[in-house]
């Protein structure tokens, strides 16, 4: 099968990679990067010009294109794909609006009856107001566009919680939800969703949950602190509800919903939901896939999801370790030359994954706030998490950064619980 992959992120590497283990595959990216470059062909293609997406499947023939960032799919890219008769993996236009407005979002789950935190859509400076007295610290104030992972203050400072609000044409202002947080990402054919296994993703740039939010620092795969059903229960109380209205609304939700979620005591909260693979959360998953991830997404993209076998993972766990450039998130270096990534190309439960970087006459250099990842499997988390520091420890470049406590003990622990602390 040929397939097209559109962006050039950590995320996107790690699709290339798993896409490229079916036998007879054949990857194509755009635009890529070095690390993409070496399990797919490249094309130097705007991936937000959806006339230039779908005019190279054309010309390449693919026969499935994946579109891995939000951006291109808010854009439409997919509806251009699809209107050249190639199977697109990902949300139309329309149908990416889930992650597009975090205020649309929250109307969908509360017409299809998914459990989630109770909110307020706000425009004006007195709306925001009443809406933080009205929930309270800590305050979780969420910017309603794209915002690149980024977007979302939580915070137990009125200020800074207000500040923020300020800086955005439209917020929503949200109940803090107290509980481990964690990803589940549904495959969808627009009726319905296999579920991968879970992940949990580490937000915040510092050691201990501290410091601004980031696009994601570190994660891993499996979670022995959920139940062993917590699949089947997403995509029964979340997933399908969420399917079936959008069904109704006649804008079918085919690709990945991302549902970021929360265990509290009162049980599934539902954080927000994406159009795409999370990044980096889907690279421990992936890493973990032991069955065609190319035909999956292919019977997603056609709409005939169940002809195929539900998705296998393979027993142990995996850890993905980020490491960032100096200035992030709040701005990045770029190229300052990366040296020890070639030592860990023999390693075959080690990879590189790129997702900032370039190719600087010959030289591999940084090109983003999030440069790489270190992703690792091993017998369980504690063994892919030493693989996966040990990886890091061979790498360098002037002013990389990284967090030391990804996928640590005591699993599960929740980032936003020392703001409850600081109340106390």
């Amino acid at each position: 099968m040929r397939t097209l992959v559109i962006g050039s992120g950590g995320r996107e590497h790690a699709i290339c990679l798993a896409l490229a283990k079916d036998r007879g595959a054949e990857v194509h990216a755009a635009p890529g990067n070095p690390g993409m470059a070496e399990v797919a062909q490249i094309h130097d293609v705007d991936p937000m010009d959806p006339t230039q997406v779908a005019d190279l499947a054309e010309r390449i023939e693919a026969d499935l294109v994946v579109v891995g960032p939000e951006a291109p799919l808010v854009a439409g890219v997919a509806d251009a794909v699809r209107s050249k008769g190639v199977a697109c993996y990902g949300p139309s236009q329309a149908a990416a609006m889930l992650e597009g407005s975090k205020a649309f979002a929250k109307e969908i789950m509360t017409a299809a009856g998914v459990p989630t935190a109770g909110s307020r859509t706000c425009s004006t400076s007195n709306e925001v107001g009443a809406a933080l007295a009205e929930f309270g610290p800590p305050y979780v104030v969420k910017d309603d566009g794209l915002a690149a992972g980024k977007g979302v203050v939580v915070t137990n400072d009125l200020a800074e919680a207000t500040a923020h609000a300020a800086q955005c044409d439209q917020v929503v202002i949200e109940e803090f939800l107290n509980g481990p947080e964690f990803s589940i990402f549904a495959v969808c054919d627009g009726r319905t969703a296999y579920a991968l296994q879970p992940a949990q993703d580490f937000k915040r740039i510092y050691d201990g949950g501290q410091g601004p939010n980031t696009g994601g620092m570190g994660s891993y795969s499996p979670l022995p602190w959920t139940p062993a059903d917590i699949a089947n229960q997403v995509i029964d109380a979340i997933v399908q509800p969420t399917l079936d209205e959008m069904n109704r609304r006649g804008t079918p939700f085919i690709g990945t919903l991302y549902v970021g979620l929360a265990l509290t005591a009162d049980g599934l909260r539902v954080i927000e939901f994406n159009c795409r693979f999370g990044d980096p959360d889907i690279q421990p998953v992936l890493a973990l896939l032991d069955s065609s991830l190319g035909e999956l997404l292919a019977a997603a993209a056609q709409g005939r999801i169940h002809e195929v076998e539900p998705p296998r993972f393979r027993e142990g766990g995996a850890v993905t370790v980020v490491m960032a450039s100096a200035g992030y998130p709040e701005s990045s270096s770029k190229g300052d030359v990366i040296i020890g990534t070639e030592t860990l190309t023999k390693e075959h439960d080690v990879n590189v994954i790129h997702a900032g970087t370039a190719d600087h006459e010959g030289r591999l250099v940084t090109a983003g706030g999030r440069v790489l990842t270190v992703t690792a499997t091993g017998v369980d988390v504690a063994d892919a998490r030493a693989k996966a520091y040990e990886g890091i420890s061979s790498i360098a470049f002037d002013g990389a950064q990284w967090r030391r406590d990804i996928a640590s003990e005591p699993l599960g622990a929740v980032e936003g619980a020392s703001m409850l602390e600081e109340q106390g």
